[in-house]
Order: C-alpha cells, then sequence, then structure tokens
C-alpha cells in the first residue's frame, strides 16, 4: 500500500532536503517563516478572495512568463533563476499558490468543497488577468512537476489565452501514471524525527521531514533549505483527498493546444527516457530536451541553468 504522504509528495511537489530536528533544540526555532497574512511586509496580491505572496520583474508590458513551482504546497523560491528572462525582454510572475509558501492559510475545511479547477486553474487565470496589460500580449506558462501538470490542464482549457507552454518533468497527466510515478519515486527511509502539534508550522515542517528522502534526485543533493521558504501541508492533503476521488486527467484538452510546447526533465532514476516519451506523447507540436541534472536542478544548479536550462528557453520562446 503506497502511503497517502509519500504518493502527494513525490507526485506533486519538489522534493526538499531537511536535517532532522534533535530533542536539544527548542521547537520556536523550527517553525516556519510568517506567510503575507502574518506578515504585510511581503509582496502580496489578492486573487479569488485570497491573500497570495507574489513578486513581478520587468516591464509592464513585455510578454509574460509565468512561473508555476511544484507541489501543491511547494513555493516559487526555487525557480527565482527564472527573473534572469527579464534581461531578455521579458516580464517574469511568480506567485506561491493557495496555501503554499508565504501565501496564506486555511483550514481543511475550506478545501471540502472546492475541485482542482476550482482551487487552482482559476487562481492561474486571475494571475494571468492581474498582470496582462493587454489582450494581444503574449502569455507563456512555464511549469515545473506539478506546475507543469497544472499549465497542461489550463493551456488545455484556455488554448487561445496562451502563446507558449514550457513544461518540466510533469511527473505524469493522468491519475494511473501519477501514481505509478509516485511508486517509482519512493525511498522507504525515514525522512527525519516530526515534531508534536497541528499548527500550520508544525504540520508544514512535518511535511518537509517526510519529504526528505527520495529517488527524484538520485546522485545530486537537489533542493537546499535555502531554495524555499516552506511547505504547505494542508493544502497539499487536500489536493491528494480531491485528487483521489476526481482522478484527474490533466491532459483532457491539450489536444486543443497546438501551438509548440517545450518539453524538459532531468537524469534521474523515476524519470527515464521511456517515461518522458510516454508523458510528452499528448503534445501535438514539442521539443523535447534532456537536461545533465535531476528535477529540481534544471532550474537551482547554477551550471546547468546558465549553460542548459535558460539557452533552451531563450530559444524557444523566440520560436513563439
Amino acid at each position: 500500500m503506497i502511503k497517502r504522504t509519500s504518493i502527494i509528495t513525490a507526485a506533486f511537489s519538489i522534493l526538499l532536503l531537511l536535517s532532522a530536528c534533535n530533542d536539544e533544540t527548542p521547537q520556536e526555532t523550527l517553525l516556519a517563516p510568517k506567510t503575507v497574512k502574518e506578515d504585510p511586509s511581503l509582496p502580496s496580491i489578492f486573487i479569488n478572495s485570497r491573500l497570495l505572496h507574489a513578486e513581478a520583474f520587468g516591464k509592464a508590458g513585455d510578454p509574460l512568463i509565468i512561473c508555476i513551482h511544484g507541489g501543491p504546497g511547494v513555493d516559487y523560491r526555487y525557480l527565482l533563476n527564472a527573473k534572469d528572462l527579464v534581461q531578455h525582454g521579458y516580464r517574469v510572475i511568480f506567485y506561491d499558490q493557495t496555501g503554499s509558501g508565504l501565501s496564506q492559510r486555511f483550514d481543511q475545511s475550506y478545501y471540502d468543497n472546492l475541485d482542482i479547477e476550482n482551487i487552482f486553474i482559476t487562481e492561474l487565470q486571475g494571475i494571468i488577468a492581474k498582470y496582462r496589460t493587454s489582450s494581444d500580449q503574449k502569455v507563456i506558462l512555464l511549469g515545473h512537476s506539478w506546475g507543469a501538470m497544472l499549465a497542461t490542464a489550463y493551456a488545455g482549457k484556455y488554448p487561445s489565452e496562451i502563446s507558449g507552454l514550457a513544461v518540466f518533468e510533469p511527473g505524469g497527466l493522468e491519475w494511473d501514471d501519477i501514481v505509478t510515478y509516485v511508486t517509482n519515486s519512493q525511498n522507504p527511509d525515514e525522512g527525519g524525527k516530526p515534531l508534536k502539534g497541528d499548527s500550520d508550522e508544525v504540520l508544514d515542517y512535518n511535511m518537509a521531514l517526510a519529504a526528505s528522502t527520495d529517488n527524484i534526485n538520485t546522485g545530486d543533493p537537489g533542493l537546499q533549505s535555502e531554495d524555499f521558504w516552506r511547505m504547505g501541508e494542508v493544502l497539499q492533503t487536500a489536493a491528494f483527498e480531491h485528487g483521489e476521488i476526481e482522478k484527474p486527467d490533466f491532459s483532457m484538452k491539450i489536444g486543443q493546444f497546438t501551438k509548440p510546447v517545450f518539453f524538459g526533465y532531468g537524469d534521474n532514476k523515476a524519470y527515464p527516457d521511456s517515461w518522458a516519451q510516454k508523458v510528452s506523447s499528448v503534445f501535438k507540436n514539442k521539443k523535447i530536451h534532456k537536461f545533465p541534472t535531476v528535477h529540481s536542478g534544471m532550474f537551482t544548479n547554477e551550471t546547468t541553468w546558465k549553460n542548459s536550462t535558460l539557452p533552451q528557453l531563450l530559444n524557444y520562446f523566440k520560436s513563439l
């Protein structure tokens, strides 16, 4: 039987490496940073009656690149190298999804009557509307892991709104494929000793501990503590529970999107070439590129980003 924590963490998350705490460390020093609701000094926007942590870089009228992080329940900090795209004439948007990173938190009951579309698709739609300055301004979605799944679903639903789609290592697009990917990503090792308590801070910390071992970043340290702010356990659990019921197919309408797609993946055990071919098969017009690094390293590894990921993206954007 596959554990819920393992499934949702490996399927939807950029897996994080945290050190386990020891008994002598005061618990309060381990709690997560404040959200935008608790710290008004953080950059934020109000979308769909929810306060989100977000930042925008570049000139308002330049082509929009919406960066969509993994999870659900991680944050955009590890994607921030994409700010380099501003120097090439693009407006780059980052946001922490509902209940993720430094965005506002909600109780489990808040998500009871919300499906995947109501939580994430309409939120992304609101993000685009917030930053788009004209109807002819290009909008390009850049999604990683879970973010690549979400970007695919959005482009399929609103193909005329999106000028480009760059997806990096979506675990799967159909539910059965997601479960298969998760199974292949699991590691039986424990991630550390969890803290006791049910506050958001404790739950988010324990979620990171549960994700501290994996097969996605084999041979590479993957994400480090400085690559993220905090995780969102309540949101991630709710998303997984909805997924088990709805069994979503994120590729269901992608056939309507006929523009060029960039599909990138890394070199790791959970994502062999055969899996990349299977997942990417739904895209009609695509370029596939394998990067010499692991799941998160396509963005966090400075050498890979500068010498491979960034040039590949720029070449793709120029083709749109």
